[in-house]
């Protein structure tokens, strides 16, 4: 196996990052780490823009239903052009696992999430 170019492993740094639950509970990273075009589709099929996604994950109710720790697996990733990466992954998180599509790309501040895709699934037929 070849190790990742400097571009995917940018990207899988910052899908990393992602994942944190430090940087996942700060409007000010998130903001620098998401595209301000980003759009993301959900485990539950719902749409999300940049501002509503920062919204959910930095919700001061302490009431609101917060995500689990989530763990990866499987990322790997391929240059599709100079300033585009797209990842794919699986994480589980309180028993729900789901594949996971992303496109990084590259801005003047560096590697920024555009997109994102998560799909639920039980069984894997790829293990």
């Amino acid at each position: 196996m070849t190790d990742p170019s400097p571009a995917v492993a940018a990207a899988i740094e910052g899908e990393l990052r992602l994942l944190d639950p430090v940087v996942r509970s700060s409007a000010e990273l998130l903001a620098t780490m998401l595209h301000p075009d980003f759009r993301e589709i959900g485990t539950s099929g719902r749409l999300w823009d940049r501002d509503s996604i920062i919204a959910e994950l930095t919700a001061p109710d302490p009431d609101a239903p917060r995500p689990g720790p989530l763990t990866a697996s499987r990322m790997c990733g391929e240059q599709l052009a100079g300033d585009l990466v797209h990842l794919t992954f699986d994480t589980e998180t309180r028993g729900l696992r789901s594949h996971r599509s992303s496109l990084w790309r590259l801005t003047e501040s560096g590697w920024r999430l555009y997109f994102h895709q998560a799909t639920p699934f039980t069984d894997d037929p790829f293990a």
